[in-house]
């Protein structure tokens, strides 16, 4: 698969993801201001945050197919989704190209890995990572699912939340920000 333009623009993909993932947790003040003013009413990007307790529930409003998560105290879009059936705190974030996975979470949804899976090279500003593409069966926040997801898992230790990105978001029918929330439509 080496040399191919398949593999060239997923090694792509994945280096825009940890990049754009490594600036958010650095500037993460600074991108939520910036994108609060460039983006009117539709989804701010999230960043990365370490404590676990800001994950909330996603919240379903009153219009079917409609799900909301509220901003967590510092802006950050958290919430529990299930992959491959399993609890995983995310963190939903419009700038990851795909579910980026935890190596912990990983495994809590049943991806299990060997170091030889770790077939990608990624470039970040922390330097250089590997991680392992993967085919999710499903993603599913309340009751939104979404099947045959792509995603990829960083090596042990490279990455500190799950990312929830646009391999998911993109299979909604919109997804808008209202009253400090973002609501996701089926």
């Amino acid at each position: 698969m080496s040399g191919s333009s398949g593999f060239t623009s997923f090694v792509a993909l994945i280096a825009i993801l940890m990049g754009a993932a490594v600036y958010g947790i650095k500037h993460r003040d600074d991108v939520a201001k910036i994108a609060a003013i460039a983006i009117d009413h539709t989804v701010q990007p999230g960043h990365a945050a370490d404590a676990d307790e800001n994950a909330r529930p996603a919240k379903r409003p009153s219009s079917y197919g409609d799900l909301e998560i509220a901003a967590d105290d510092s802006g950050h879009f958290q919430t529990e989704a299930e992959i491959n059936g399993s609890r995983v705190d995310v963190l939903v974030d419009t700038g990851a190209t795909l579910v980026a996975l935890t190596y912990d979470d990983a495994q809590r949804a049943g991806v299990y890995l060997s170091p030889s899976d770790f077939t990608h090279e990624v470039r970040t500003a922390n330097g250089v990572a590997k991680v392992a593409p993967v085919d999710l069966g499903s993603v599913t926040i309340g009751d939104i699912t979404v099947r045959n997801v792509r995603g990829a898992v960083t090596e042990p230790g490279k990455l500190h939340k799950t990312l929830l990105g646009m391999s998911f978001l993109s299979r909604l029918s919109r997804v808008e920000m209202r009253d400090q929330a973002l609501v996701l439509h089926e």
